[in-house]
């Protein structure tokens, strides 16, 4: 029988997180007919074996979670695609496995979709574990993301800036919003939407292919939105926090690699250059600064 959902969950060294996150699905989606499909990127943890032990001891003959292992690590885009090629559901749920689901969250979002069919993409409110919202909603980039991006120390500063605000959206009220994108930690999207602009491009290792695979459908004329009254906690980082200094390097050069193709695409654009020798200082920067911790 087809799922009415899939659960694309990419894993990566995230210690107990994955088994919390799938748990929490039980209840979460407990209305629907869902599948989840778990691709895990060659961890060394051992954390990829509650899947596993979900597949093999499910009483059912279609087991509601199916483990998919990566011999290497091969980034976040190249394994969500893989999950999505495997999974059967006509919606895709890209969750992160360090995010934990609420009972009802999922229903405001398909809601959301079914309201206009060039909807591709909707994402709740990701808060943080003190309930604080994490900012998943954001506008495009520009060379102004760079200090005022929502981990930035100006945005933290002057958090009311109005750049501050432009980049970050964070929920006013409860009303729905489209969006320029949303953060691929949890992310409801139309299958039909995500094969005609042949998902998540493999380019991005890690990092910014949520900003480009949502520009990318909203050029092909499908619309992104936020829907602030569902709620899911997002623990956040646990994979990268296992390989500090490649996470570091993967958010530069697909920062770069995004700005390079959407922004200034011209080999020759000053901006590219400029763009490029401020990311490589800033990814120095972020190296010494992880080596001296």
């Amino acid at each position: 029988m087809t799922s009415d959902i899939s659960v694309i969950i990419v894993n990566f060294n995230t210690g107990p997180h994955l088994a919390e996150c799938l748990s929490s699905l039980d209840a979460g989606l407990a209305s629907c007919n869902y599948e989840v499909v778990v691709v895990d990127n060659a961890s060394s943890d051992g954390s990829e074996a509650v899947a596993e032990e979900r597949e093999w001891t499910s009483y059912s003959a279609s087991p509601r979670v199916r483990l998919l292992r990566r011999p290497t690590n091969t980034g976040f885009a190249a394994a969500a695609n893989l999950g999505a090629r495997t999974s059967t559901a006509d919606l895709l749920l890209f969750l992160n496995p360090d995010s934990i689901v609420v009972p009802g969250f999922l229903e405001a979002l398909i809601e959301d979709l079914h309201a206009d069919p060039r909807r591709a993409a909707v994402a709740p409110c990701v808060i943080n574990e003190d309930g604080s919202p994490q900012g998943n909603a954001r506008a495009d980039p520009t060379m102004m993301t760079g200090l005022f991006g929502r981990s930035t120390l100006l945005s933290r500063l002057f958090p009311s800036a109005r750049l501050a605000r432009r980049n970050v959206l964070l929920p006013e009220g409860q009303a729905a919003v489209s969006v320029d994108w949303v953060s691929g930690a949890c992310m409801l999207v139309r299958r039909a939407a995500f094969d005609q602009v042949g998902g998540f491009d493999e380019r991005y290792f890690l990092y910014w292919e949520d900003a480009d695979l949502c520009l990318r459908l909203r050029r092909a004329g499908w619309g992104v939105r936020f829907r602030p009254d569902a709620r899911v906690v997002h623990v956040g980082a646990r994979s990268s926090r296992t390989v500090k200094p490649l996470a570091i390097r993967a958010f530069h050069r697909s920062a770069y690699s995004y700005y390079a193709t959407h922004v200034a695409p011209s080999p020759w654009s000053a901006r590219r250059w400029l763009a490029g020798g401020l990311l490589w200082a800033r990814c120095g920067i972020r190296l010494l600064g992880a080596r001296i911790r």
